[in-house]
């Protein structure tokens, strides 16, 4: 693409078109693939070859700024918002992204204005990220040893990331910190992704199964938690990938500071709870076995009967504080309303 140019871990725009780092074929193998439509958009989402919530409304956006290009009329630009927008129904910066779109289209903006609108898109995820990680570094105190779920860092995000970006930041700042990275059942975002962003950055890290985690807060190895959300309710309830909720629970348990990192984009002002988040199912051959870009493993009956949510929801009172690029709210202050009116 010519008029909208950038390029971060997980995708890329310049003169040769727009392109995306799958991050399915990771850690193995870094292959970035084209996206010449925005259908190829849609299924590159759908699929998960690219993800992450703020990711997932960069390339959103991304695609429409090809679909610009390529001189698709307001009616099909308007078509392939709403075809993108029901290619992930959690993630509510994908919603966001694209009613910020929408708006500016139908109000009669300019083709350069639109781009311009996408340029500055991608500029403030870069921006809000680097605030974030400012305000969770600054509670991370020296030797600590953290634990994050899922991949929240620089292949979720253009920038450092969320929750990652709080622990890369920590680093940089020689607080000799340790890292216990979550596997992330059934996808294993943890273990494929976060383990990659961490061991590029040269983080001191270990990888364990979902099911260890309550047993080293038990044994005192874990002292603080970091994960990131892909919707945010009003009250602070909110959804992130599967497994949280448990994180969240066992911290409460065992006297933890549990944090969610996540931008004010993230937070629904239509949602006045996390009982109203919509949550994904995905295909049952995720939980029968390995879904392997090379060699597909199947470790349960082809035919049992699955249930796989891709997401669940947090209850605020569980959370210790909520890092946004405005700063660290307690459960005080969501009580007041600080989540209010974004």
């Amino acid at each position: 693409m010519k008029e909208v140019t950038f390029k971060s871990l997980a995708i890329r725009s310049d003169a040769e078109g727009l392109f995306l780092l799958d991050q399915r074929a990771l850690p193995d193998d870094e292959i970035w693939i084209q996206i010449k439509t925005i259908d190829d958009m849609v299924e590159a989402i759908a699929e998960l070859k690219t993800r992450g919530a703020p990711m997932i409304g960069v390339a959103a956006l991304a695609a429409l700024a090809l679909g610009i290009e390529q001189d698709l009329s307001t009616e099909q630009l308007l078509e392939a918002s709403s075809k993108l927008r029901q290619s992930r129904p959690t993630a509510v910066n994908l919603m966001n992204a694209l009613d910020r779109f929408n708006t500016a289209l139908q109000s009669g903006q300019s083709r350069p204005q639109l781009q311009q609108l996408i340029r500055d898109f991608i500029q403030e995820d870069f921006d809000l990220c680097d605030h974030m990680a400012g305000h969770g570094a600054a509670l991370v105190k020296t030797g600590e040893r953290l634990l994050t779920h899922c991949n929240t860092g620089s292949l979720a995000t253009v920038g450092v990331g969320t929750a990652l970006g709080v622990i890369r930041k920590a680093h940089q700042q020689d607080k000799d910190i340790h890292v216990y990275v979550d596997e992330t059942r059934p996808l294993l975002q943890g273990g494929r992704l976060t383990t990659y962003e961490l061991g590029k950055e040269q983080i001191p890290h270990t990888l364990i199964a979902d099911n260890m985690a309550g047993f080293l807060m038990a044994q005192g190895k874990i002292d603080r938690i970091f994960v990131g959300a892909d919707r945010i309710a009003i009250n602070g309830d909110f959804a992130n990938k599967i497994g949280t909720y448990t994180v969240a629970v066992l911290a409460k348990h065992h006297n933890i500071p549990f944090y969610v990192v996540a931008p004010y984009t993230t937070i629904d002002q239509d949602c006045a709870s996390g009982s109203e988040i919509p949550i994904e199912e995905r295909k049952p051959q995720e939980v029968r076995g390995f879904v392997s870009q090379k060699q597909p493993v199947r470790w349960a009956p082809e035919s049992v009967d699955v249930y796989n949510p891709a997401f669940d929801v947090v209850p605020a009172e569980l959370v210790t504080g909520w890092i946004t690029e405005k700063g660290v709210f307690e459960l005080s202050d969501v009580n007041n309303g600080i989540l209010k009116g974004s």
